[in-house]
């Protein structure tokens, strides 16, 4: 801790220290040791200065400790100029004869009062720490483990498998191979949708190709903001608007696939059925437009707010004359939104419902849901981070895989059944025959024990099935 001169009401004082700089020197250090860490708080730092103050490892400037508390502020501090360590008491060793205790005219044969032996106390550092641990008290001896490094593979496998236990939890399937295919499933579409977003909260594209091209942008922006369009000039003739709004609707329509992909259209369906619980319908929204590619969330991000801007603007003129704004946006963008590969009647039914929910909803479905993003961030944070092992624990060392059950056909189990044991069987029954370096003894031998393992086998498949 670095001392130098302080004032304090016309006095100075040398080699001293204020008490927000030691909160600051040892807030600092803390944060850079690898036993604590950077998540070390600034109260935290204060609370262990509060035992140096009553432990007397730090003292006042006028000498005071232990009752005083220690507070952030000017107020100045130094550290003792004796040293405040002092030895533990010792139980006394378990005797077993009757202590007899001396009389006062009693002394040692051999020794005087005034000669009494001495044994200077010599304290190395080793002593020191073993006897004197104020801070921390006593601790015992550990040792660190350093996790394995995790990879880009391994935290991307992290970012699916958790996100996709979340949404299966939220929908409360027991497997959500009914509702998509895992396989198809891209992580670092996960992350990037997470991650590179503009102070908005809309995608950021690395790949500038797959952009909204800038003709439709600027269309977009015009309606969105009307009638303050910035990027064109005050239209000169009758209808501007619907011509614009055709040019937008034409552009949406001609999508070779909806914005909500057609792997993912079971999955956005199937939380139709949650609208009657808007809370957790919106966090299951939330999870599966994670699940999309950067720039159909980003085509779908600045639709959505197009068509709500559109909805709430009562400076609009009319769109169309047979239809209401909110209507005609439903029935324009619901097909470029949500279909199916099958394009079935019903499909237009679930898709007007889901555009309508999004409308209303879309602001906190097409958010970064933070407590899934904090989750798997604390997750991949444990596993980097450094971790203390004390003797009798039992941790694991090494960073294992996660491990995924897989659900197999009803065709293969029965095959399964079948035939489980015997193909092992077969393989070392051949393995036995065409080994040259047996003899024939050796081989009957051999053979017998096998025919031995077949009949037990044989015995515990018929048991169990």
């Amino acid at each position: 801790m670095p001392l130098r001169k302080h004032r304090c009401r016309f006095k100075s004082y040398e080699h001293c220290f204020t008490a927000a700089e030691a909160v600051d020197w040892l807030h600092e250090l803390l944060r850079c040791s690898q036993n604590f860490g950077p998540e070390v708080t600034r109260k935290q730092t204060v609370q262990l200065l509060k035992k140096f103050l009553k432990n007397h490892v730090i003292e006042d400037i006028k000498g005071k400790w232990g009752q005083e508390d220690f507070e952030d502020n000017r107020h100045l501090y130094r550290f003792p100029p004796s040293s405040p360590l002092k030895p533990y008491p010792k139980k006394p060793s378990y005797q077993k004869d009757v202590i007899k205790f001396p009389e006062w005219n009693d002394l040692p044969s051999g020794t005087s009062q005034e000669n009494i032996p001495v044994k200077p106390i010599v304290m190395n550092s080793e002593m020191w720490y073993k006897r004197h641990s104020i801070a921390i008290g006593e601790v015992p001896t550990c040792r660190l483990i350093h996790r394995r490094q995790l990879t880009e593979a391994n935290i991307e496998e992290i970012w699916k498998s958790m996100t996709l236990s979340h949404l299966q939890k939220i929908l409360g399937l027991h497997s959500l191979e009914e509702v998509l295919d895992s396989k198809l499933i891209n992580s670092k579409f996960i992350i990037h949708n997470v991650y590179s977003v503009s102070k908005q909260g809309v995608v950021i594209l690395d790949d500038k190709s797959k952009e909204l091209p800038h003709w439709v942008l600027s269309a977009m922006k015009c309606l969105a903001n009307w009638p303050n369009c910035s990027d064109l000039k005050q239209p000169m003739y009758s209808g501007f608007e619907k011509d614009v709004f055709k040019t937008i609707a034409d552009y949406y329509g001609h999508l070779k696939e909806p914005l909500l992909t057609f792997h993912l259209f079971d999955a956005f369906v199937s939380v139709l059925g949650l609208l009657q619980k808007e809370k957790m319908a919106v966090e299951a929204f939330q999870i599966c437009c994670l699940l999309l590619p950067p720039e159909n969330r980003r085509k779908l991000q600045l639709l959505m707010r197009m068509m709500a801007r559109i909805c709430l603007n009562k400076e609009m003129p009319p769109l169309c004359d047979g239809f209401g704004t909110r209507t005609l946006m439903v029935q324009t963008f619901s097909r470029c939104i949500l279909c199916s590969k099958d394009e079935v009647d019903l499909d237009e039914l679930l898709a007007a419902r889901l555009v309508t929910f999004l409308m209303d909803n879309y602001q906190e479905i097409l958010k970064v849901p933070v407590v899934l993003q904090t989750s798997i961030e604390e997750r991949v944070a444990h596993l980097r981070r450094v971790q203390i092992k004390y003797p009798g624990a039992d941790m694991d060392v090494t960073l294992s895989a996660p491990s995924f059950c897989r659900q197999i056909s009803p065709e293969e189990f029965e095959y399964q059944r079948a035939y489980g044991s015997q193909e092992p069987l077969a393989a070392l029954l051949e393995e036995v025959i065409t080994d040259a370096k047996l003899s024939s003894k050796e081989k009957k031998k051999k053979l017998k024990q096998v025919k031995k393992i077949s009949c037990i086998s044989h015995f515990f498949s018929a048991l169990l099935f």
